[in-house]
């Protein structure tokens, strides 16, 4: 079979794809409803059907008097007497599968149900809207004839009381159809291998003679394998690897800090770039531009969205809007209904939004992981472009950071202590640790209102740390692989006194 022939024939496929997202894009607010009232349609008879009358609901407003917004803690009952084999609970088809998801601040794992509906309307969907998008940008790839190098997490699957659990991605590795895995590299066998510093040697062996046109992956784990991967081989750039390589799909963290480093290893300005956001609970949104820096939220994977203003997150009366009712620029909790039976879940991630016509997003962190010790308010999306900034101005280059704050004793004012491990350290720490603290200053006005004059904070402390402190810190835990991540900003001290405690 020739090679534009078999171009040609997915074009066509994906072509008809683009079609159903049109009718999205024109009709967000009734495409959402008609989800909703899906939803509820086919759960009505489930014990949570039940318990809230799915039935008799006629519009959201009622949808959203019913049923309250829920945490992980608050529905893990149900799951873990699903996971023991009971069904028709919160979903009334089957769900033997469980996405083991731990995040970065929580010890005790989470048991994320995964449906059949969720695999192959949500999550596998999204794979195929991913090409879609990105050929419908780029007319000219040739994506299909070569093969995708994934990186995914470093678990196996795990059995227990006949119901299964490990990473998202495992799980979506043993269910896809047989003729994925003839467009992907790794095998199978090695994707799933649990230990990552086999797996990752592994993967290079595999992969380095294959004829790869795109990556998938998280860009901070993907940079550690494709520098491995010039290391072993004694290549200057992957293009001396891989002539054909032609885009890099990421997600998971922000691409910010990492964004250079892949421009050294990848000198091609016409080389893609394309972000996903995607999670254990369902895969939300996707890059649909070249070059863009936000993505499209996607309305048709059996996912209902809601929104909670952080200004109110958290507050008795907090207030929760669908998605019709968003702002501009406005910075949002999640809540998600979903085809795998969750109803009214706080995932735990934020956003912005860029546009409401069509419905676009920023990533902007997690309800958890900021800082607001001092009333600061800081957030990812603050710390990620300062840093963005900064390394700019310096020419440094970052690896990994983390961020936590020195509270106030006595007399003593508070302040930030960031501890980054740099992959090019800046020549002046103490300037460095100056320009971060400007930059933040122009893009928080509560933070620069609490560094007034010192009013409350003093200058941030900068740490810079050894040669692989991050890896070794995770490898200690075990959380070495695709799926785990840095805690970036946190509320407390654990993190970074573990780390500078490793850092000497």
């Amino acid at each position: 079979m020739s090679i534009p022939f078999v171009n040609s024939i997915a074009s066509w496929l994906l072509k008809k794809r683009y079609h159903q997202i049109e009718l999205f894009l024109k009709y967000p607010a009734e495409v959402q409803e008609e989800v909703m009232f899906k939803l509820l349609s086919i759960a009505k008879d489930t014990e949570v059907g039940r318990q809230y009358n799915f039935a008799s609901i006629t519009n959201y407003k009622e949808f959203a008097e019913r049923l309250p917004i829920v945490s992980y803690e608050e529905v893990e009952p149900f799951i873990e007497r699903t996971r023991k084999g009971e069904q028709n609970i919160f979903w009334p088809t089957s769900i033997k599968w469980f996405a083991k998801s731990s995040g970065t601040t929580n010890a005790k794992s989470k048991f994320i149900p995964v449906s059949s509906e969720a695999l192959e309307d949500c999550h596998y969907k999204s794979g195929k809207d991913l090409l879609c998008l990105y050929l419908n940008n780029n007319e000219n790839s040739q994506l299909f004839t070569g093969k995708s190098l994934r990186l995914g997490g470093s678990k196996e699957l795990y059995e227990d009381n006949g119901s299964f659990f490990g990473d998202l991605s495992a799980i979506l590795i043993d269910n896809m159809p047989f003729w994925a895995e003839l467009s992907s590299t790794p095998s199978n066998k090695v994707s799933l291998m649990s230990e990552w510093e086999t797996k990752l040697n592994a993967i290079i062996n595999e992969s380095k003679l294959e004829n790869v046109t795109s990556l998938a992956g998280v860009p901070s784990w993907m940079l550690v394998l494709l520098n491995n991967m010039l290391e072993q081989t004694g290549k200057n750039h992957l293009f001396e690897i891989w002539e054909n390589l032609e885009v890099y799909f990421h997600g998971g963290v922000s691409f910010s800090p990492y964004k250079d480093q892949y421009k050294a290893l990848l000198p091609r300005k016409q080389f893609n770039y394309y972000e996903i956001y995607n999670a254990s609970e369902g895969f939300f949104a996707i890059q649909d531009r070249n070059n863009a820096d936000d993505l499209l939220l996607m309305l048709d994977y059996g996912i209902f969205y809601e929104f909670i203003p952080m200004d109110s997150y958290g507050l008795e009366d907090q207030k929760v809007v669908a998605l019709w009712d968003v702002e501009l620029h406005k910075n949002y909790a999640i809540i998600i209904t979903t085809n795998a039976g969750l109803w009214r879940y706080k995932i735990g991630d934020t956003v912005r939004f860029t546009s409401v016509s069509p419905y676009r997003i920023k990533i902007t962190g997690r309800t958890k992981h900021h800082i607001n010790v001092f009333g600061e308010e800081l957030i990812i999306e603050n710390a990620e472009e300062s840093l963005k900034k900064v390394c700019k101005k310096t020419g440094a280059q970052i690896k990994d950071y983390t961020v936590a704050p020195i509270f106030m004793v006595g007399k003593e004012k508070g302040a930030h202590e960031w501890i980054i491990e740099f992959r090019k350290e800046p020549k002046d720490v103490n300037h460095f640790t100056e320009l971060l603290d400007n930059a933040l200053k122009s893009l928080n006005s509560d933070y620069e209102a609490k560094r007034y004059n010192n009013i409350t904070l003093t200058m941030p402390k900068v740490h810079s740390a050894r040669e692989n402190l991050f890896y070794d810190w995770l490898k200690d835990r075990n959380k070495l692989g695709g799926q785990h991540k840095i805690p970036r900003l946190s509320n407390k001290r654990v993190y970074i006194d573990e780390l500078l405690l490793m850092n000497k």
